[in-house]
C-alpha cells in the first residue's frame, strides 16, 4: 500500500492504518528529518528478522536504531546515561542525529549486537512522531538498501515500485533527503564522531 501522510498535518485516520499495520507485525517505509527508513515495531521479532532479509544482512549487522517521538524513552533502552550526554542528546534533539548508547537488558536479545549498544533517534518529522506516539514504544528502524540511485531515497513512488512487494505499507510525506543521519558514539563517556551527515558536529561542544 502507498499511504500519502500529510507532513506537517497528519491525518489521524491513516496514522491508526499505520499503527494498526505495526501492532500486526508489518513492516513500513516512512520518511525522517534525513532519509526515509524502512522500519516496524519494536517488539515484533518476525517483522525485524523480515527486515534483516530485505536488507541481505545479519539481524546482528543491520545497524538498526529505535526511532523515538522523545527523550522519554532514553532509560528504558538505555543504561546510566551521564549528565553531560543527556544534555548534549536535550540539546540536538529531536534532529538529524543517531546516538549510540550502552544497551540496557530491555533491547530485544534479537537487536544486541556483540558490543551491546543501541543507536538512538528522535527525528524531527510529524509524520515519524505521531506514529510513535500512536504506538506507544519506539519504531526498530535502518536505512533502505543503497543503490545508488538518489529517486530510490527521495521518491516515495520509487519505493514503493521497488519495495511494495516486500513491505506493507509506503507512506508518501512527501520528497525524502539525501544525507542520512549524523552518528555520535557515547559509550565511552566522551561522545565521538562515527559519520557526520545532516546535524553539524563543528560546535556541538
Amino acid at each position: 500500500m502507498l499511504l500519502s501522510i500529510h507532513p506537517d498535518d497528519p491525518q489521524p485516520r491513516n496514522i491508526k492504518t499505520v499503527v494498526d499495520c505495526l501492532r500486526k507485525g508489518g513492516v513500513i517505509i516512512y520518511p525522517t528529518d534525513t532519509i526515509y527508513g524502512i522500519g516496524c515495531d519494536i517488539n515484533s521479532a518476525d517483522a525485524i528478522s523480515r527486515i534483516a532479509r530485505i536488507k541481505n544482512v545479519d539481524v546482528k549487522k543491520a545497524q538498526f536504531s529505535f526511532i523515538c517521538a522523545d527523550l522519554s524513552h532514553l532509560s528504558d533502552y538505555a543504561k546510566s546515561v551521564p549528565t553531560p550526554v543527556f544534555r548534549l542528546l536535550k540539546a540536538t534533539l529531536p534532529g538529524p542525529y543517531t546516538y549510540i548508547m550502552d544497551a540496557s537488558k530491555q533491547v530485544p536479545k534479537l537487536m544486541r549486537t556483540k558490543k551491546d549498544t543501541v543507536g538512538i533517534r528522535v527525528p524531527d518529522n510529524n509524520i515519524c512522531q505521531r506514529i510513535i506516539s500512536e504506538l506507544g514504544n519506539p519504531i526498530m528502524s535502518t536505512s533502505l538498501p543503497n543503490d545508488g540511485d538518489v529517486e530510490y531515497y527521495t521518491d516515495p513512488e520509487v519505493m514503493f515500485d521497488t519495495f511494495g512487494s516486500l513491505v506493507d505499507i509506503v507512506i508518501d510525506g512527501g520528497p525524502g533527503h539525501i544525507i542520512p543521519s549524523t552518528v555520535i558514539d557515547c559509550t565511552n563517556g566522551s561522545p565521538s564522531l562515527i559519520r557526520e551527515g545532516a546535524g553539524k558536529w563543528e560546535g556541538l561542544f
